[in-house]
């Protein structure tokens, strides 16, 4: 699986991403490159995150590449908004697209909102790539992709 930690106000991924790890699931977690693409390294507890050169939380193992999130049978991704045909509004790198494009057609794919930011609009751009659903307070939407 691949995750994220959390910042700010987002939907906190902590307990998750632990409760994955404490299951024996496989989780990684992004690491942010200079070109802001993202690089994966594999979860190994709360120990081994350190702030990486953005401030954000990073696992200190071996990186992976970039490609290593293909291999994930789902991906939870962060977001500001998303829209009912699952295009999230992110904050501006593009880091998530380049990833989401590297996903299998079929992954499962879902951005952790709170309720009041489902189903808005949101600008679309040709890069953009949507996801499969929506968890919430209110749970997990299916979205409708409309491409």
């Amino acid at each position: 699986m691949a995750a994220y930690v959390s910042v700010g106000n987002e939907p906190g991924t902590s307990s998750l991403i632990d409760a994955l790890q404490t299951s024996g699931r496989r989780v990684l977690l992004p690491r942010v490159l200079p070109d802001n693409d993202l690089d994966w390294s594999v979860y190994a507890g709360p120990a081994s995150l350190q702030r990486g050169p953005r401030g954000i939380l990073e696992p200190d193992g071996p990186l992976l590449g970039v490609n290593a999130i293909a291999g994930a049978d789902a991906v939870l991704v962060p977001g500001l908004a998303v829209d009912a045909r699952g295009y999230r509004l992110g904050r501006g790198g593009g880091s998530y697209d380049r990833a989401l494009g590297r996903v299998p057609v079929g992954t499962f794919t879902c951005v952790l909102l709170y309720d009041d930011e489902v189903g808005l609009k949101v600008p679309v751009e040709p890069h953009d790539r949507p996801v499969a659903a929506v968890a919430s307070p209110s749970g997990i939407t299916r979205l409708r992709r409309t491409l």
